[in-house]
């Protein structure tokens, strides 16, 4: 099996993951992940479509993040995991849809609009 690779995108973060057999290395921007990610719920998610397919420890990940926060870039190397494991079993397709892996996520920052403080908030409204 070649060289997996894939991308997934949450808010204004994009990974690139590249995926081989291997023992469950994962490097993200040239760290170990648990380094590059703070420790708790967010090495959760990373490992989340690993765990509901029982695959944990079998590939090993190169990651490029990009853009966004910590959890940003935590669900979109999520997405990003999920698509390179259908497309390494296309049986694992309904595990990880049922979990809600499969779905990018389309929330963005609304954008500031002029004449106003932020994006809904306006500026203090004085009657006199």
């Amino acid at each position: 099996m070649e060289v997996i690779n894939t991308i997934g995108r949450r808010k204004t973060a994009v990974a690139r993951v590249y995926t081989k057999p291997g023992n469950g290395n994962i490097v993200v921007n040239k760290k170990d992940f648990k380094e590059y990610f703070p420790p708790g719920q967010i090495h959760y998610i990373v490992n989340q479509a690993f765990q509901i397919t029982n695959t944990e420890n079998k590939y090993d990940l190169l990651v490029n993040l990009r853009g966004g926060g910590v959890k940003g870039q935590a669900e979109a190397l999520r997405l990003a995991v999920s698509k390179a494991l259908i497309q390494i079993n296309p049986e694992f397709r309904p595990a990880l849809k049922e979990k809600g892996l499969l779905r990018r996520d389309p929330r963005m920052v609304e954008r500031k609009k002029p004449g106003q403080k932020k994006a809904r908030k306006k500026f203090q409204f004085s009657k006199r």
